[in-house]
Parts: structure tokens; C-alpha cells; sequence
């Protein structure tokens, strides 16, 4: 009797199971028996479909910064420096604390306890991370030389300071914090905001 094919899986809703897994457990910490448990496949079919655990997490981290790339993109293209770093953590903070996912941030706890092994992994992250660091920097350089922001601001440290707030949204979004919290967290960071950059 001929052995019938291996029953076929939707691959992005394969990448999506695998998404939350990630986000869940970290990179390390996702074993190879939550992820095919969760995209309900066996080990073979993932290798097939991915080549390795490595392989799926970089499928599921290009979904997740197409995600967030859309809302950096949004943010950028506010009118004003204040009104970019305003829907940019307000943004944040509602992708963090999303229903349909584990709170936090795949850039953040994708690579927090990772071994030598996962050293690549840890790479691409930071290496998103600042990308999105130097993105805004850019816009709020153009806000300075644009009287946006005064004379004697300094884009680079107000840039960093967002990603900090970003970062650490991040890691009280997957400890609990409620997004209300965060919310009342970034009116507190505005304020910190105007001391730094208003016009003078």
C-alpha cells in the first residue's frame, strides 16, 4: 500500500503559531517541541518548510517587524518631533499589550538568555533595534534643523531615550503591566519630553 503525502500546513498561520511561541519564550527558550506542538506539524515538516529552528524564527521575526515597521513608518511621518515620539510609544504600547499575542517585544525577549549558539539571532535583533534607533534620530535631526526642536538639542540622546522607554515597555508589557499602565507611563515620559525639546 502506498504511503499517502504528509498532510499539507498553512505556512503563515504556521509562522503566526510560531510568532507567539517565540514571543512567549524567547528565542532559546522555545524548544522544538512548543513550536511543532503549536503549528501542529511534525519535526520533518519544519525542516522542510523552514530548514531550521533558526530558519523559522527569522520567518517569524520578518512578520512581526513588518508590523512594526508600519507603525515606525506612521510615526514618522507625524507633523511634529513631539507628535512622532507620542504615537510611537502609544503605538508601542498597544502592539506590546495586544489581545490575540504573549505581551512584549520579539526584538526584546526574542534574544534575552541566549547562549553563544544563538549569537546570530542576538545580532539581527540589536541590529533591528538600532535601525529603528537611527530612523528616528534621522527625523528628529530634520526636526532641529527644521526649528522643530531648539538649537541645542541633541536628536541622538532624544532618540535613545525613546528606544530605552521602548525597551523597557517591553519587559513590563511581558511581566503583566496593563496597557493603561503604559499609557500613563508614556504622559509621564511627554512630560520629560517638553523639559528636553521645546523650543525656546
Amino acid at each position: 500500500m502506498a504511503m499517502g503525502r504528509p498532510r499539507a500546513f498553512n505556512i503563515d498561520e504556521a509562522v503566526e503559531q510560531a510568532l507567539q511561541v517565540f514571543l512567549s519564550k524567547g528565542y532559546e527558550g522555545a524548544s522544538l517541541a512548543d513550536l511543532t506542538q503549536a503549528m501542529g506539524i511534525n519535526p520533518p515538516s519544519l525542516y522542510s518548510a523552514f530548514g531550521s529552528k533558526e530558519g523559522l524564527f527569522r520567518k517569524a521575526l520578518e512578520r512581526y517587524a513588518g508590523e512594526r515597521g508600519a507603525c515606525l513608518s506612521e510615526a514618522l511621518a507625524q507633523p511634529t518631533a513631539r507628535a512622532v515620539v507620542e504615537h510611537l510609544l502609544r503605538a508601542v504600547a498597544g502592539l506590546q499589550t495586544g489581545a490575540h499575542r504573549p505581551q512584549g517585544c520579539l526584538l526584546v525577549q526574542g534574544a534575552l538568555v541566549c547562549g553563544d549558539a544563538a549569537q546570530p539571532i542576538r545580532e539581527e535583533l540589536s541590529s533591528r533595534r538600532e535601525a529603528s534607533r537611527r530612523a528616528l534620530q534621522a527625523r528628529l535631526e530634520r526636526a532641529k534643523k527644521e526649528g522643530d526642536l531648539p538649537r541645542d538639542a541633541n536628536p541622538a540622546a532624544l532618540a535613545l531615550f525613546v528606544s530605552i522607554l521602548i525597551q523597557g515597555m517591553a519587559v513590563h508589557a511581558s511581566a503583566g503591566t496593563r496597557r493603561e499602565e503604559l499609557h500613563q507611563a508614556v504622559d509621564v515620559a511627554l512630560l520629560a519630553w517638553e523639559t528636553k525639546s521645546r523650543p525656546r
